[in-house]
């Protein structure tokens, strides 16, 4: 799998916010990837040491289509909360 296919974007949301104070990042990944292989890419992209990496899949949801009584469903999707060594962080996730 190529580098940049494996890291899709970084989740910023309230609950990921809180979770980078104790060196936990959030990001949406290709559901083919191995926990090794998103370690190394993160590695690879920020310059980081990765400690841990759990991985979760998150089911897709039923969305409604316009003012309809029509529903569709959105694709699931793979969640990936990356650990660094301790002093490490990602400038992605920093307020400005």
């Amino acid at each position: 799998m190529k580098l940049n296919n494996i890291v899709e974007k970084p989740i910023i949301t309230e609950q990921s916010m809180a979770d980078v104070h104790q060196g936990k990042y959030t990001f949406k990944v290709n559901t083919k990837a191995s926990k090794k292989e998103i370690a190394q890419v993160v590695q690879r992209l920020f310059n980081v040491q990765v400690t841990n990496v759990t991985t979760r899949i998150m089911p897709g949801k039923q969305r409604r289509i316009g003012r309809t009584n029509k529903f569709t469903k959105t694709s699931s999707w793979k969640k990936a909360v990356v650990s660094l060594e301790e002093g490490q962080k990602i400038d992605l996730f920093e307020k400005k």
